[in-house]
Protein backbone atom coordinates (compact mmCIF):
# COMPACT_ATOMS: atom_id res chain seq x y z
CA UNK A 1 0.00 0.00 0.00
CA UNK A 2 1.45 3.34 -1.03
CA UNK A 3 0.17 5.93 1.42
CA UNK A 4 0.76 9.60 0.81
CA UNK A 5 0.44 12.51 3.14
CA UNK A 6 -0.13 16.14 2.33
CA UNK A 7 2.65 17.64 4.44
CA UNK A 8 6.39 17.49 5.10
CA UNK A 9 7.55 17.01 8.67
CA UNK A 10 10.67 18.58 10.19
CA UNK A 11 12.20 17.57 13.53
CA UNK A 12 14.41 20.42 14.72
CA UNK A 13 16.85 20.63 17.62
CA UNK A 14 17.02 23.71 19.84
CA UNK A 15 20.53 24.19 21.29
CA UNK A 16 23.02 25.08 18.55
CA UNK A 17 20.29 24.95 15.92
CA UNK A 18 17.38 27.29 16.73
CA UNK A 19 19.40 28.96 19.50
CA UNK A 20 22.95 29.81 18.48
CA UNK A 21 26.08 31.43 19.98
CA UNK A 22 25.54 30.15 23.55
CA UNK A 23 26.16 26.85 25.30
CA UNK A 24 23.43 24.82 26.99
CA UNK A 25 21.65 25.62 29.25
CA UNK A 26 21.79 29.28 28.20
CA UNK A 27 19.63 30.46 25.33
CA UNK A 28 21.55 32.35 22.68
CA UNK A 29 20.55 34.29 19.60
CA UNK A 30 17.74 33.17 17.36
CA UNK A 31 18.88 31.51 14.13
CA UNK A 32 16.77 33.91 12.07
CA UNK A 33 17.29 32.08 8.78
CA UNK A 34 16.03 28.80 10.29
CA UNK A 35 13.14 30.47 12.14
CA UNK A 36 12.00 32.14 8.90
CA UNK A 37 12.28 28.86 6.98
CA UNK A 38 10.26 26.85 9.54
CA UNK A 39 7.62 29.56 9.98
CA UNK A 40 7.17 29.64 6.19
CA UNK A 41 6.96 25.84 6.07
CA UNK A 42 4.18 25.81 8.69
CA UNK A 43 2.30 28.44 6.67
CA UNK A 44 2.42 25.98 3.74
CA UNK A 45 0.77 23.33 5.94
CA UNK A 46 3.93 21.45 6.86
CA UNK A 47 4.64 20.24 10.40
CA UNK A 48 7.44 21.16 12.81
CA UNK A 49 8.48 19.06 15.80
CA UNK A 50 10.78 20.42 18.49
CA UNK A 51 13.21 17.54 19.11
CA UNK A 52 15.47 18.44 22.02
CA UNK A 53 17.10 16.98 25.13
CA UNK A 54 15.67 19.85 27.19
CA UNK A 55 13.02 19.06 29.77
CA UNK A 56 11.14 20.79 32.58
CA UNK A 57 11.67 24.54 32.93
CA UNK A 58 14.53 24.51 30.41
CA UNK A 59 12.15 23.06 27.81
CA UNK A 60 9.44 25.56 28.73
CA UNK A 61 11.97 28.39 28.26
CA UNK A 62 12.95 27.07 24.82
CA UNK A 63 9.32 26.79 23.71
CA UNK A 64 8.59 30.32 24.96
CA UNK A 65 11.69 31.64 23.15
CA UNK A 66 10.43 30.14 19.89
CA UNK A 67 6.82 31.23 20.34
CA UNK A 68 7.90 34.82 21.08
CA UNK A 69 9.56 34.77 17.65
CA UNK A 70 6.51 33.34 15.87
CA UNK A 71 7.53 29.68 15.69
CA UNK A 72 4.93 27.26 17.01
CA UNK A 73 5.31 23.48 17.13
CA UNK A 74 3.00 20.70 16.07
CA UNK A 75 4.66 18.42 18.63
CA UNK A 76 7.37 18.67 21.27
CA UNK A 77 9.63 15.66 21.90
CA UNK A 78 6.80 13.48 20.61
CA UNK A 79 5.55 12.14 17.33
CA UNK A 80 2.88 13.94 15.38
CA UNK A 81 -0.67 12.80 16.22
CA UNK A 82 -1.01 11.52 12.63
CA UNK A 83 1.95 9.17 13.13
CA UNK A 84 0.80 8.02 16.57
CA UNK A 85 -2.56 7.06 15.03
CA UNK A 86 -0.94 5.44 12.00
CA UNK A 87 1.49 3.29 13.98
CA UNK A 88 -0.66 2.68 17.06
CA UNK A 89 1.57 4.43 19.60
CA UNK A 90 4.20 7.03 20.29
CA UNK A 91 7.56 5.37 19.66
CA UNK A 92 10.75 6.62 21.29
CA UNK A 93 12.21 7.67 17.95
CA UNK A 94 10.58 10.77 16.55
CA UNK A 95 9.50 10.24 12.95
CA UNK A 96 10.09 13.11 10.52
CA UNK A 97 10.88 13.57 6.86
CA UNK A 98 13.83 15.82 7.72
CA UNK A 99 15.95 16.27 10.85
CA UNK A 100 17.64 19.62 11.44
CA UNK A 101 20.41 19.48 14.04
CA UNK A 102 23.80 21.09 14.59
CA UNK A 103 25.25 17.64 15.37
CA UNK A 104 24.14 16.04 12.10
CA UNK A 105 26.65 14.07 10.03
CA UNK A 106 26.47 13.85 6.27
CA UNK A 107 27.20 10.54 4.56
CA UNK A 108 26.92 10.96 0.78
CA UNK A 109 27.39 7.22 0.22
CA UNK A 110 24.05 6.55 1.89
CA UNK A 111 22.35 8.28 -1.03
CA UNK A 112 20.50 11.16 0.56
CA UNK A 113 20.89 14.88 0.21
CA UNK A 114 21.06 17.47 2.93
CA UNK A 115 21.45 21.20 3.07
CA UNK A 116 24.38 22.47 5.10
CA UNK A 117 23.05 25.46 7.04
CA UNK A 118 26.38 26.28 8.70
CA UNK A 119 27.55 28.79 6.07
CA UNK A 120 24.23 30.62 6.32
CA UNK A 121 24.33 30.66 10.11
CA UNK A 122 27.96 31.82 10.15
CA UNK A 123 27.21 34.54 7.61
CA UNK A 124 24.27 35.75 9.69
CA UNK A 125 26.13 35.79 12.99
CA UNK A 126 29.16 37.48 11.46
CA UNK A 127 27.00 40.50 10.64
CA UNK A 128 25.06 40.53 13.93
Amino acid sequence: MNETKDFISYAVDFDGTLSINKQFPEIGDANVFLFDFLIDERKKGNKVILYTCRSGQLLDNAIAFCMERGLHFDAVNANLPENIAKYGGDTRKIHADYYIDDRMLYFPSVGFHCIDLRPLVNKETATA
